[in-house]
């Protein structure tokens, strides 16, 4: 499975379950650890854990084997590394509070998607804060 199919199979498998503002970025150009960062959040921690299991179902349905998930225990952000695509799942009040997004700026360059409901779309590349951790 490529990195793009794998991405694709991510971000549907968080909209089977309302994941709310998910949100692709393509690291592929700045990042030898992934390619792609996924965030999504959701309402709860109950959602979060049932947005967390399905991705995971989802996943290894098709042949990919999660190399580490961490933050189960408290729910409150949970860490889903698959290799090419790193996801985020957050209830929105940590994803408030350390707003990865704000790591990142738009760019007319780069390849990636945001799923808010309304099917926009933007492209987005890392500031350095960022790259440095990655």
């Amino acid at each position: 499975m490529t990195p793009d199919d794998l991405q694709g199979l991510v971000m549907d498998a968080l909209d089977d379950l309302k994941g709310q503002n998910v949100l692709a970025l393509d690291v592929s150009g700045s990042s030898s650890v992934t390619d792609w960062m996924v965030i999504a959040s959701g309402t709860s921690g109950r959602h979060v854990k049932a947005l967390v299991d399905r991705l995971i179902e989802r996943v290894k349905a098709q042949g990919v084997i999660p190399i580490g998930v961490e933050g189960q225990a408290t729910l409150d952000w949970v860490l889903v590394d698959l290799g090419d695509v790193v996801v985020h799942v957050m209830q929105q009040e940590a994803r408030a509070f350390y707003d990865l997004e704000r790591l990142w700026r738009t760019s007319p360059a780069g390849r990636a998607g945001e799923r808010t409901g309304e099917g926009e779309k933007g492209a987005m590349e890392p500031s350095t804060a960022l790259t440095s951790v990655l």
